[in-house]
């Protein structure tokens, strides 16, 4: 076996068990400390809107919200909670075209709107 291992530990399946006992972690990783579900719930964090329930305009949007561990890795899950997020931050924003009508003449919407603002 392991010569001189022995003479240190004479029962080495005890010592190997107590060794893996002391040293197991976890592959997981850590989800649902901010669990999604109904805001009646009192478990609950957030909202199914991610909305944090009791404050106001905050949100949260990571693999925290996951209410029910993965069995696998959770990279393509958290991905979908933030896709979903955006599109439900998007439906809740208002945007300056909306307020207008959709007419073909650019110079209104350009008057309230400048879209190269955002890249200079």
């Amino acid at each position: 076996m392991l010569p001189g291992f022995t003479n240190l530990f004479p029962d080495l399946d005890l010592y190997f068990k107590l060794i893996t006992r002391l040293a197991v972690i976890s592959s997981s990783h850590p989800v649902g400390t901010a669990k999604m579900g109904d805001p009646r719930d009192p478990t609950t964090v957030v909202d199914p809107l991610l909305r944090v329930k009791g404050i106001q305009g905050l949100r949260v949007v990571d693999a925290s919200v996951m209410p029910i561990i993965p069995s696998g890795n959770i990279n393509i899950p958290t991905i979908m909670v933030a896709e979903k997020a955006s599109d439900i931050i998007k439906e809740s924003m208002s945007c300056a075209s909306h307020k207008f009508p959709n007419h073909n003449d650019e110079t209104d919407f350009a008057y309230v709107y400048n879209s190269y603002e955002y890249y200079t």
